[in-house]
């Protein structure tokens, strides 16, 4: 007996309903044509309920909204087909990132008329990349970032012409061998994660804390007036005035703080060599 042979248009639907993919057809007016088993799975709703339903309606986030209608829109008008990625609501309200193969349908004559969408739901893949560079980018125990992220950032506020300059400020806890020594290595770095917490809520929201490195941290503050540097450092040091708390007791610390201001032009090696020789003069006199 020969093979049975399936009409094309049978064999292409067949192919859509199997894929794994979320696929539908949008028309040009952005209404659901049509929506693939998965797609009907990922939004909790049959095919029935999908259909004539404007698609932004029923998975785009609000903030996607405008931005893909324009997308949809721009496509059919000139005819371009164009990938895209997007979060896109669940059937369960979850949220979940997309991305998206987004080609034009033609009618017989040529003239689009619809989209048809291949979406592939990439959330993992993009937490994993998100950690990945998470952990590339920040110091490990504190959660700071790191110098390689502290000089990219100290380039480009001083960058000639263009940069807006910073403030530095220079941290370095005081004693902090001796916490290691009398109360364990536990204890200090509990320690470095409360300075460096302290810091990161005294910070602006455009600041940068990074740890740079051992028992050092360095705050940049961007397109701030040198003459604001001294606040900046007053006001950094009274929040590191609390003792650390412990299960069983408190451990009183403290931490010098000296500070730079750079202009655009400057070098940012020296801008930062400034900011260490300030915090030193500080501890020279504590000490």
């Amino acid at each position: 007996m020969g093979a049975t042979v399936t009409p094309t248009g049978e064999l292409t639907r067949a192919i859509v309903d199997a894929t794994t993919a979320l696929v539908m057809l949008i028309g040009e007016d952005g209404r659901i044509l049509l929506a693939n088993p998965a797609m009907q799975a990922f939004t909790g709703q049959p095919e029935s309920e999908l259909l004539g339903r404007l698609f932004w309606e029923v998975y785009v986030t609000p903030e996607d909204i405008p931005r893909a209608r324009q997308a949809v829109g721009a496509a059919l008008i000139g005819g371009a087909s164009f990938l895209d990625e997007g979060t896109w609501f669940r059937g369960d309200g979850v949220r979940r990132r997309v991305s998206m193969q987004n080609s034009v349908v033609t009618d017989e004559t040529g003239r689009p008329h619809g989209i048809a969408v291949v979406a592939i739901d990439v959330t993992e893949q993009r937490q994993r990349e998100a950690l990945v560079q998470r952990r590339a980018t920040t110091d490990a125990l504190t959660g700071t970032w790191n110098r390689g992220v502290l000089f990219d950032a100290l380039q480009k506020q001083l960058a000639p012409g263009i940069g807006p300059g910073c403030a530095l400020l220079f941290c370095d806890i005081d004693h902090f061998k001796a916490v290691n020594d009398q109360h364990g290595h536990a204890r200090g770095d509990q320690l470095l994660v409360e300075v460096a917490s302290r810091l990161l809520e005294l910070a602006g929201p455009d600041d940068l804390v990074a740890r740079f490195g051992g028992d050092e941290f360095v705050v940049l503050v961007p397109d701030v007036a040198a003459s604001e540097l001294a606040a900046l450092v007053d006001r950094a040091r009274a929040g590191m005035g609390l003792p650390l708390q412990g299960a069983t007791a408190s451990l009183p610390f403290s931490v010098s703080i000296g500070g730079a201001h750079g202009r655009p032009g400057d070098d940012p090696d020296h801008v930062l060599a400034m900011a260490d020789q300030s915090m030193y003069r500080r501890k020279r006199r504590r000490t």
